[in-house]
């Protein structure tokens, strides 16, 4: 049975919220919040955070360590070379990837990704082609070997950035949708980008559940239900999604879309 790792990407250095991975929230890190509940993710066989070789990022290292996670550190601008990097070094078959700034992550969402990427033999799969979760509940899954041809042959500087646009488009790799659920509100951030985000991931995080009660979608959906107000701290940011810059990469052909649930 091949060794699946989940990696989050994690650095200081942030052009909206510097720091915010660090920021405090509910008795963690953001970051913190992020690798526990990786950590409880169906299937996940490790958890590694992907940071920089800045001095900078040291901080996040030890963060990493402090929640039992391992740390890679590669480099800072080509994140696709530093997934490439952490997944040989913790011999991953299988890649989860989250980004550091969704603490809300649903570990049984992220599951149920691993399980379609299995099940269809898909070399990628998503919950974001198109889009249609609240924003801040996205993953992905690939195989190691789309990991490294992606490494290899993607060359335009957001391709590196962004880990996964050179998979999302290849004609070669066959690929997954996880659609939500009918009614939810696809357009809401539950993520961290601005100073508005901080503060309803805050007022939220007040009134979770603790352990896995809280992990759950369906726990933040009943706290926003209970408490309307909180959905519109940070309304004036809704609709901005980190989707935007691959356009058409959200409608490629060929995807097989499930729906949760």
């Amino acid at each position: 049975m091949g060794r699946t790792v989940a990696i989050v990407q994690a650095r200081m250095g942030s052009t909206r919220l510097p720091g915010k991975i660090l920021l405090p929230l509910a008795a963690q890190s953001v970051l913190g919040h992020v690798l526990t509940r990786c950590a409880a993710i169906a299937g996940v066989d490790d958890v590694c955070c992907a940071t920089t070789d800045l001095a900078e990022d040291d901080v996040v290292a030890a963060e990493a360590a402090r929640h039992g996670a391992a740390a890679y550190r590669g480099p800072a601008e080509d994140v696709l070379a530093r997934y490439a990097g952490a997944a040989q070094e913790l011999e991953a078959d299988v890649v989860l990837r989250v980004t550091s700034d969704c603490p809300a992550i649903d570990p049984a969402i992220c599951g149920a990704l691993l399980d379609l990427r299995k099940r269809t033999g898909a070399g990628y799969a998503a919950n974001n082609m198109p889009p249609s979760w609240p924003h801040g509940l996205d993953c992905e899954a690939f195989t190691r070997a789309a990991l490294n041809a992606a490494d290899a042959n993607a060359a335009r500087s957001f391709e590196r950035e962004h880990v996964s646009p050179w998979m999302r488009e290849a004609a070669e790799i066959a690929r997954a949708n996880l659609a939500a659920p009918p009614g939810l509100p696809g357009t809401t951030r539950w993520t961290l980008d601005y100073p508005e985000d901080y503060a309803f991931l805050k007022a939220l995080f007040r009134h979770l559940p603790g352990g896995a009660e809280g992990h759950a979608m369906a726990a933040v959906l009943g706290v926003l239900a209970d408490h309307p107000e909180i959905a519109e701290i940070n309304l004036s940011r809704h609709g901005a999604t980190k989707a935007a810059p691959f356009g058409a990469l959200n409608q490629q052909p060929n995807v097989r879309n499930e729906q949760h649930g």
